[in-house]
């Protein structure tokens, strides 16, 4: 038996980045030797196992076949007679087809490192065609190591193009599209995972809305004052709503099965954010229909979600020391006051706002 650390981590380490998350590769075992050793078998599709003190994955190295559609369109054989190079060879770019030995020897047999210092992100085997998803990464791992100066090679850009002129990408799920499109948000630069799967074709498959958004615009999600995805996908929302109407937001969200966390607060930023914007010079009763439309009164929350977003679109600095002052004066009108003095049902409320408003006043 042979323990390699595989992939991200080799690469990261090489970079002299910390290394998140570690995974392992085992040569030459059997499922009931790794069982034997104490390891916890968790693979549905293929053998995968914890180690049974630093929980981390270990899976037995294998190859694969093409037998089917989509990303899970795939036969896997593992066997102790499977190389580390027939691994290594299945994995989709140079960078991440590197393992490392426990006494820091590197095994690259693909180029690995030459296209780490080349600033390379390249394709391991024509195999890579095969998965639809590997698009999507690619796209990822580029708008992470955009700072790096990291580039799609032309000839895995090219296998991308094809790819996504097939009915490959047409397999994916609706939730595994968002699952990298959210992770990229949480890169340095999204907007290069837009631009990479925008030059390949697969945004306009995909995402076709977003293919036809100002490239400029969408740029501004890279910005540093935006520091949650949320706020991210605000921006990027808010530039589609204003470009193409509120059905291409509906159909966005759709395809991306949205969360309904980053549905509400891009909602927010859209129906509130210019009265945001402007909150000084609003009057009393458009300032308590902002408090109420983002629900304020109990909650800066939502307040914190969108503030950056409406600062960098409508370059003002949100005012809030003035929103909780506001909020402060609109909270001190006690429903129960007014029902003590006699009021309920429809006049309560009524009341209720008309005092709301003088407060604000």
């Amino acid at each position: 038996m042979q323990i390699y650390l595989v992939g991200g981590a080799v690469r990261d380490q090489l970079l002299g980045l910390p290394v998140k998350d570690r995974d392992w590769v085992v040569v030459g075992a059997t499922p009931e030797e790794m069982v034997a050793s104490g390891f916890r078998p968790v693979g549905r599709d293929f053998p995968v196992f914890l180690h049974p003190e630093t929980h981390e994955e270990y899976a037995l190295a294998r190859t694969e076949r093409k037998s089917g559609k989509g990303y899970k369109g795939f036969t896997f054989h593992t066997s102790p007679d499977v190389t580390l190079e027939q691994d290594l060879i299945r994995r989709d770019l140079r960078i991440n087809a590197m393992a490392m030995d426990d006494t820091g020897r590197l095994y690259d047999p693909y180029g690995g490192e030459a296209d780490l210092k080349a600033r390379r992100l390249r394709h391991v085997s024509e195999a890579f065609s095969e998965d639809p998803l590997r698009i999507l990464r690619v796209a990822r791992i580029a708008a992470r190591f955009r700072p790096l100066n990291f580039e799609v090679a032309p000839e895995t850009l090219e296998l991308m193009r094809q790819l996504s002129t097939s009915d490959e990408l047409q397999h994916l799920s609706a939730q595994r599209v968002w699952q990298e499109f959210e992770r990229a948000l949480c890169t340095p630069y999204p907007s290069k995972f837009l631009e990479v799967l925008n030059q390949c074709g697969a945004l306009k498959a995909l995402l076709p809305e977003l293919s036809h958004c100002d490239p400029q615009q969408i740029q501004q999600i890279d910005d540093s004052s935006l520091a949650q995805s949320e706020s991210r996908f605000a921006v990027l929302a808010y530039q589609l709503n204003t470009q193409q109407g509120e059905a291409a937001l509906e159909r966005v969200a759709q395809s991306l099965a949205l969360p309904k966390r980053y549905l509400e607060i891009a909602q927010d930023l859209i129906l509130w954010g210019e009265s945001l914007s402007q909150f000084q010079e609003l009057d009393a009763t458009h300032k308590l229909e902002l408090i109420e439309g983002l629900k304020l009164q109990r909650s800066l929350h939502r307040l914190s979600e969108i503030a950056s977003a409406v600062e960098l679109i409508f370059h003002t600095q949100v005012s809030l020391i003035q929103i909780k002052q506001a909020i402060t004066q609109v909270n001190a009108i006690s429903p129960r006051q007014l029902l003590e003095e006699g009021f309920s049902g429809p006049t309560l409320g009524a009341e209720l706002r008309r005092r709301q408003i003088e407060q604000l006043s």
